[in-house]
């Protein structure tokens, strides 16, 4: 065991997870690739779990950074004017496509999440929530009550009665075989015969992933949180979509994950990426929903110079290089790559959209969900010199999620990488 990872255990919870049988330490990072302490080089294609969207050391960020932090002002509060977050400001809210859009700033994903659910139960006056299963949407009390994947939930006690829905479990007993239209018409039946049902007269809002995040990258048919909003609109029920992993052009289909699906939601979060590492994330929704707290608010740290600094340079940097389209030519072309991986036995599904891609692994005799299998190409991912993640409600799920500004060499080489990686996990348990 080396000396940081005793003392990491010796003050850090055992809940905080370490990836690779030997954690390593990233100490330094140019492009798409990281080094770590022993000055081993890496291509990352998880990206400090799609946060470092633009990669690393990129001149306008950090310029931008050195800038803001040159003029003796890291931090002023919300109680005064900060022109940084008021130009980050109106570049989201045209973005966003939402009529007359404000946005408030936060630290974090789990923190945008609370701030739009608070803002829907209050506009509402109730605290029930519809949200899908197997989602995530952050660590805290009330994120984690509508988080969706038993692995990342700590307890039954919430502030909201949550109710969930259908929407990525297509391989289920009672869908497998639906085409996407049948899929569809068996989740919209199932939410009206839910709020008629399960739930009092009044709902707050539904929140969704438009591809979920930590529950391996899996989406819902493209149209059916299209015709969820129908049902919900006859019922005046919110819709927030939760843009923490899918924003800024990642999908290489439409600037926001919800776009595929045809919707303008009532309010957006966002975080992650953002800030390309710096602290930031946020709410974007309509005004007249967004004014409608009747109590005082700040964010301390939300909206701060520096945070606002980065955010700005990375969106700007993100638009002038068209990454969203990058994000498609280079996704297609891993994928392409990758697809052929299904031939294998012990590989269900190769996924993804853009930039957002994930490998299903499973037992290659019973069809079981295969953690180890996945733990197993993690490291030997690792081993051959590039960082992915791992997740899925079962964790059997490879996810990836290079910078947005991957270049057609990286590209090949972490797709290589990926291909030789998993096949030789296959080989390897079917000839144990």
């Amino acid at each position: 065991m080396s000396e940081l990872l005793a003392r990491h255990r010796a003050v850090m919870p055992s809940w905080l997870s370490l990836y690779y049988e030997t954690p390593i330490e990233i100490t330094s990072g140019s492009g798409s690739r990281v080094t770590d302490a022993e000055g081993r080089t890496y291509l990352d294609f998880f990206c400090g779990i799609v946060t470092n969207m633009l990669g690393y050391d990129i001149a306008e960020v950090r310029e931008a950074v050195e800038r803001q932090i040159a003029t003796g002002v890291v931090h002023t509060s919300t109680l005064y004017l900060l022109r940084g977050q008021v130009e980050l400001a109106e570049k989201i809210a045209r973005l966003s496509g939402i009529p007359d859009a404000k946005v408030f700033f936060t630290n974090s994903g789990t923190e945008a999440n609370e701030t739009a659910l608070l803002l829907a139960t209050c506009a509402r006056g109730t605290d029930q929530v519809l949200a899908l299963r197997n989602s995530y949407h952050g660590r805290s009390y009330g994120t984690i009550a509508v988080t969706g994947n038993r692995g990342w939930k700590h307890s039954s006690l919430s502030p909201l009665n949550v109710h969930y829905l259908h929407g990525t479990d297509r391989t289920a007993p009672a869908f497998r075989g639906m085409s996407d239209a049948e899929y569809i018409e068996a989740c919209v039946a199932d939410l009206r015969d839910v709020l008629v049902t399960a739930t009092a007269p009044d709902v707050a809002c539904m929140i969704a992933e438009p591809i979920q995040g930590v529950g391996g990258f899996a989406m819902a048919p493209e149209g059916l949180l299209a015709a969820y909003k129908e049902v919900l609109d006859e019922h005046g029920i919110l819709f927030v979509s939760d843009e923490v992993q899918t924003g800024w052009g990642r999908t290489g289909s439409s600037f926001f994950g919800i776009g595929d699906h045809g919707v303008v939601p009532d309010a957006m979060t966002f975080a992650k990426g953002l800030g390309n590492g710096f602290a930031v994330g946020g709410v974007v929704a309509r005004g007249d929903l967004m004014d409608g707290l009747t109590a005082k608010g700040v964010a301390t740290f939300g909206g701060n110079p520096v945070s606002m600094a980065a955010a700005n340079a990375t969106l700007d940097y993100v638009l002038d290089h068209d990454l969203q389209g990058n994000a498609a030519r280079r996704g297609a072309f891993i994928m392409e790559g990758l697809r052929p991986l299904t031939d294998l036995s012990s590989v269900a599904d190769v996924r993804g959209k853009g930039l957002m891609f994930a490998i299903e692994m499973v037992d290659p005799v019973s069809g079981a969900p295969a953690p180890a299998l996945a733990g197993a190409v993690l490291e030997g991912a690792r081993e051959r010199g590039l960082l992915v993640g791992q997740g899925g409600v079962h964790n059997n799920v490879l996810r990836m999620a290079p910078p947005l500004t991957l270049n057609e060499e990286d590209a090949r080489e972490g797709r290589d990488i990926l291909v030789d990686t998993v096949t030789a996990v296959d080989t390897k348990v079917r000839t144990a």
